[in-house]
């Protein structure tokens, strides 16, 4: 692909908003970005309800859920491989003009999705006891912690399915519809966790099982409004394409050549965090409680920049696809820019109001203290370390996830495994300096190394 390469029309179905190939990629990038806040910020929330509600549980039930969080964001990452994916292909299809193909591989990608989701809970069931001896788990959280993920497996294939069809819908320029589907299940586990988790109003009260069945009814619902718009609102997915498997060869190659390698990227990340509470674990339950916390408010705190890589990956994709290479380097800049303002807003706002955010889910001086800790060492490198996290999604968006996969291998395991090693010779503060090392030298060698990269791939 080069600069000569003629840039295509959008076709006429993807007129007005669904083109992003015209008009201001500022516009373009705030009218996806807005409603993904709100729609990522949605599914943040699964994990901060269900942590708020059973931190009322006691910290040992707090901690017993914080182990499952490697396990379960390693089974999701890998419904977010094929959502990648379906983004990728779908927005480099629409920016080629080809919407027969659109259509295909939207419907065959959804069968593809809930044959692995089903493989992979089977699995993890099977195997979820020695996976959590491993990361440390004794004889008193192992029970509490085996009762939760159980019934947490159950909803996969459902969480899968809207994940991979939002995408397709998103790649195509509508950001709002998912968002929508994504707030109708966030609010249905709102108001059923408090219910199921203590026994309110006549519910039986299931403690920390609570919390999974209401995730789980959550994720159906979400299931059944995405396919409900894909079949009969966007009319993108087809029963043709079902009763037709003649191409789904073709689909499964084009979606897994980008889902696996981002799967397996995204894998590297639940892998080290498990690593990561394992040497906690062998220092206190309130370690990894205080983890556990620290994880899932970053992971809100970031919700406007998971936003932005997820905003702009159609319009990488389908200028891409296009040839347009100019706007894809005007996307990438202003992403930029935004990415390393907003990191350094909100690391000062953590190392300031730490102990007052940890308070929120905890009132164990212990844990307080050392998610405090966390605040105070980790945030400082925040502004570099999501340059890289901001380039691997452009260059998923670009359909060359290998390189994603070459940058995440060189960070997690390469450079943060010895770090944590050296590091926890030196307690708690030893790792959390781990990370904040890592996150700052393989941030800014990455982004460095990113530039020429995306240069040369014009040419590939």
């Amino acid at each position: 692909m080069t600069q000569s390469k003629m840039k295509k029309t959008i076709p006429a179905h993807y007129a007005n908003k669904g083109n992003l190939l015209e008009g201001s990629i500022t516009k373009h990038l705030m009218r996806l970005t807005i409603p993904m806040v709100w729609g990522i910020g949605i599914i943040i929330s699964f994990q901060l309800v269900d942590i708020y509600f059973i931190s009322r549980l006691g910290k040992e039930s707090l901690a017993a859920v914080s182990f499952t969080f490697p396990v379960t964001y390693a089974i999701f990452v890998v419904s977010m491989g094929f959502s990648i994916a379906m983004s990728s292909v779908i927005s480099r299809l629409i920016g080629e003009g080809d919407k027969e193909s659109v259509n295909r591989v939207t419907t065959q990608g959804l069968l593809l999705t809930l044959i692995c989701s089903v493989v992979l809970s089977l699995l993890a069931y099977i195997f979820q006891k020695p996976i959590f001896q491993l990361m440390g788990a004794d004889e008193t959280l192992l029970p509490i912690t085996l009762s939760y993920m159980s019934i947490w497996l159950l909803s996969m294939p459902f969480l899968s399915l809207p994940m991979v069809g939002n995408s397709s819908i998103r790649a195509g320029g509508d950001a709002m519809t998912p968002a929508i589907i994504m707030t109708a299940s966030a609010l249905t586990n709102l108001i059923l966790d408090p219910l199921l988790i203590f026994g309110l109003a006549g519910f039986p009260e299931l403690g920390v099982e609570g919390a999974a069945w209401a995730t789980l009814i959550a994720n159906v619902v979400a299931m059944v409004a995405g396919l409900y718009v894909l079949v009969f609102v966007k009319k993108r997915a087809h029963i043709k394409w079902l009763a037709d498997l003649s191409d789904f060869k073709d689909t499964t190659k084009r979606l897994l050549v980008i889902a696996l390698p981002v799967g397996i990227t995204s894998l590297i990340l639940p892998i080290t965090n498990a690593v990561i509470i394992g040497l906690l674990s062998s220092i206190s339950v309130e370690a990894v409680a205080s983890f556990g916390i620290a994880t899932r408010v970053e992971a809100f705190a970031f919700i406007v920049l998971m936003a932005l890589s997820t905003a702009m990956a159609p319009i990488i994709g389908q200028n891409w696809g296009a040839g347009d290479f100019n706007r894809v380097y005007e996307t990438l800049k202003k992403s930029i820019k935004f990415n390393v303002l907003w990191s350094l807003a909100i690391a000062v706002v953590l190392v300031l109001l730490g102990k007052q955010i940890a308070g929120l889910f905890s009132d164990d001086p212990a844990i307080i203290e050392l998610t405090q800790m966390f605040f105070w060492i980790v945030p400082l490198s925040y502004a570099l370390s999501n340059l890289a996290n901001g380039w691997m999604s452009a260059f998923n968006a670009m359909g060359k996830p290998k390189r994603s996969l070459v940058m995440m291998l060189v960070k997690y395991i390469v450079m943060l495994l010895p770090a944590l090693w050296v590091g926890q010779l030196y307690g708690i503060v030893g790792i959390f300096s781990a990370i904040a090392f890592v996150n700052i030298l393989s941030g800014l060698g990455f982004h460095i190394l990113s530039w020429r990269a995306c240069k040369a791939c014009e040419t590939q």
